[in-house]
């Protein structure tokens, strides 16, 4: 009567394989660790480099920025600052040596007043602020008309009632207006809580050129590729181990007759 043997059956036996994968995969899992790392540390590298982290302590720029969020803002050099950029400045004639953020809303040569319409008005055009919070305008005082000096900027809250900002420093020489030197860096996003980037201020768009954003997303791009890469290729080992396992299990075939 036929018999029937189990025998396991070998792994393969070619050159190119092995208990962790074939060679080429395991060169290719290691290439992928290596560029990972490569990414994910350059990504961290770059943003400490450009970026600088600031928690800020008051609501007079909510509700774009509330009050203890955490930002991110590009070292910039005050050169580089256009309307509307929400920038962190250090001017001892405000009576604080702590780094304060506000708004631009008017560069040297600017005229800038309030309010036309409930609008703010800079060069004589209403300015669109779609970042203010609902009746904002309409509780601050109307201030005069103010020629900002060349080389400075004029800066306001986005929640302009009691922020102290320019409008606060008026009776100042130089009415309220800030050295361009005294900016060191420029908001780009607000990372705690996860509100992200900074919409851009449109309403200035008339006025000249806005700035452009930050590297900011291209910096989350490489650590979230190399994160990915190196998860991807670290796991390839284990997985084409077990995966090499399975294939390679029992059969059962007949036995010659005895």
């Amino acid at each position: 009567m036929g018999e029937t043997t189990t025998r396991t059956a070998p792994h393969g036996g070619g050159s190119n394989t092995g208990p962790g994968g074939s060679r080429t995969g395991q060169r290719l899992s290691g290439l992928a660790v290596a560029l990972g790392l490569v990414l994910f540390l350059g990504g961290f590298g770059w943003g400490a480099v450009v970026y600088r982290p600031y928690t800020v302590p008051t609501s007079s720029m909510s509700p774009t920025i509330d009050a203890g969020a955490r930002v991110l803002a590009q070292r910039v050099d005050g050169g580089e600052v256009r309307r509307g950029d929400v920038v962190v400045f250090t001017d001892k004639t405000w009576v604080t040596n702590a780094p304060v953020l506000k708004r631009v809303v008017a560069i040297g040569g600017d005229t800038v007043a309030c309010c036309t319409d409930g609008k703010l008005t800079v060069n004589g055009k209403r300015i669109d602020e779609p970042y203010l919070p609902k009746g904002s305008l309409a509780e601050i005082t109307d201030f005069p008309t103010v020629t900002v000096p060349k080389g400075r900027l004029f800066l306001l809250g986005d929640e302009r009632q009691g922020s102290l900002d320019s409008t606060a420093h008026l009776a100042d020489a130089a009415q309220g207006t800030v050295s361009r030197n005294a900016v060191t860096a420029r908001v780009d996003a607000v990372v705690w809580p996860m509100d992200g980037m900074l919409k851009r201020p449109t309403g200035f768009e008339a006025l000249g050129t806005l700035s452009e954003p930050g590297p900011l997303r291209t910096m989350v791009a490489m650590i979230v590729v190399g994160a990915a890469l190196i998860l991807g290729g670290a796991a390839y080992g284990p997985v084409a181990k077990r995966l090499g396992g399975r294939r390679s299990g029992t059969r059962t075939e007949p036995a010659g007759a005895r």
